[in-house]
């Protein structure tokens, strides 16, 4: 039987108010909070913050300021990356980012969702003495391959890969994967 945290990285309903993830939460917060009130010019310290927060980050990498995400210990970056300020990154599963990227501002990466079916989206005989949560949860990874810039104002959905080298205009949303060395 696979635990609460094996089920959402298999992309498995799971309980999301389980414990390891209001811990992985109540981490997060504490590090967002000291990041975002570093000065622009703080860069060491910001690095090290980000060592904190992030399963993995390359050399090179620049988080604007705000930026906030989920648990933050899903998140790995490569080399080169430069995400700008006010980012939102739900990461309840992966979100892998590659080597040479630039993310606008204002881009969000979603890796949780929702079933669509109102009957497979609400927990049966759900009651708050449960302990269930009332809608079901599930969680896809995100991919971001190397070489690739995302616009201002992007939003990406869960399950999303977005091939090597690929610009993924400003404002778009992006519903499923786009391939290599494509302007979309």
């Amino acid at each position: 039987m696979k635990n609460e945290l094996e089920k959402c990285l298999a992309g498995e309903w799971y309980d999301c108010h389980n414990p390891i993830f209001l811990e992985y939460k109540d981490t997060a917060r504490r590090l967002l909070k000291k990041y975002n009130s570093l000065e622009f010019n703080q860069k060491k310290e910001k690095t090290e913050v980000l060592k904190k927060l992030f399963s993995s980050i390359g050399e090179n990498v620049s988080v604007g300021l705000p930026f906030i995400c989920d648990y933050g210990c899903n998140i790995s970056m490569g080399n080169n990356v430069s995400v700008n300020m006010n980012c939102t990154f739900v990461d309840c599963n992966k979100i892998s980012i590659g080597n040479n990227v630039l993310i606008a501002s204002n881009v969000q990466i979603y890796t949780a969702t929702h079933p669509v079916e109102l009957a497979d989206r609400l927990t049966p005989n759900w009651s708050m003495e449960s302990g269930e949560y009332f809608c079901r949860t599930y969680a896809l990874p995100v991919t971001i391959e190397d070489g690739c810039w995302i616009g201002g104002g992007v939003i990406i959905l869960p399950g999303v890969t977005i091939g090597k080298g690929t610009v993924i205009g400003a404002g778009s949303v992006v519903t499923k994967d786009i391939p290599p060395i494509v302007l979309q």
